[in-house]
């Protein structure tokens, strides 16, 4: 390095391989950086978001967003990237301070050779970092998006209120359905043959008709102030009850509204029917 064509000699030589450096670096950085982007979010066309609209453009919004607790944390999240990449950069250049050193005082291509294996280093360190920071990034971006799809327990009441209806609302139908079946079994009972009751608790209206029905049939039945009424009503219509408390809670548990009975009652139950015509009967004789 004695002459002046020495001197523009290595210069050109230094000056080519960082060129190439920077270019490769750039390059492979832009890349990256795409790469990342598609990664994390798949590239769509929404003609709807595109579309220019007055309503967009808001100031105190726009503020918001760059200003706001979003905007802070992005500013940071960008600071400690930064950080990192300075330090990671600082300490690969540390130590390949004493290669630069030794390479000044040699050839101009060794100097050039030893400038590259300099670069190819921070190049290393950088994608390195950046792929670091990408992983952490898509990691972190992934946990605050599900940690935002999750609903809160009162989303949750909200959600099962419009799928499935308000649980109070359903509750008050199923108590205004049960009061209609009520209504229903008592204005039928006026209709039955007889009536087996459990003194205490249970009452079942039945009524058959020779030659119309197969086998009696449940018009009603009710535990304690139900079973109540249906006598009461039994009585106002001079309809015969039968006290039997076995039968009735045997027939209250296993007799269905509308239904006739199961077989394993046609004989107790066909007993009191036929005690019920032969009272009638009689009475038409007497009459």
């Amino acid at each position: 390095m004695d002459t002046e064509t020495d001197v523009i000699s290595l210069y050109r030589q230094v000056m080519s391989e960082i060129g190439r450096a920077v270019v490769s670096l750039l390059v492979l950085l832009t890349v990256a950086g795409i790469g990342a982007s598609v990664f994390q979010n798949l590239p769509q066309i929404v003609g709807e978001r595109i579309r220019p609209q007055l309503s967009r453009i808001s100031i105190a919004k726009g503020w918001s967003r760059m200003f706001g607790v979003q905007g802070w944390v992005e500013f940071l999240k960008s600071l400690a990237k930064l950080g990192f990449a300075i330090a990671v950069l600082s300490f690969t250049l540390s130590q390949d301070h004493r290669k630069l050193l030794a390479g000044m005082i040699t050839n101009p291509v060794s100097f050039g050779l030893v400038i590259r294996g300099i670069f190819v280093d921070i190049l290393v360190a950088i994608v390195f970092v950046m792929g670091l920071i990408a992983v952490v990034d898509i990691v972190w971006s992934r946990f605050h998006w599900r940690r935002d799809l999750r609903m809160t327990k009162q989303e949750v009441k909200d959600e099962l209120k419009q799928s499935e209806g308000d649980p109070i609302v359903k509750s008050r139908l199923r108590s205004l359905a049960r009061d209609r079946a009520r209504k229903r079994m008592m204005t039928a009972v006026p209709r039955a043959t007889l009536v087996i009751a459990n003194p205490t608790h249970y009452s079942i209206a039945l009524k058959y008709v020779r030659g119309e029905d197969s086998a009696p049939i449940v018009l009603a039945k009710g535990q304690d102030l139900v079973a109540l009424k249906i006598r009461e009503i039994a009585r106002e219509n001079n309809i015969p009850i039968f006290e039997d408390v076995t039968l009735a809670r045997s027939m209250y548990k296993q007799v269905s509204v509308d239904s006739v009975i199961p077989s394993q009652f046609y004989q107790a139950v066909a007993e009191l029917v036929r005690i019920v015509y032969s009272k009638k009967a009689e009475r038409r004789l007497t009459s």
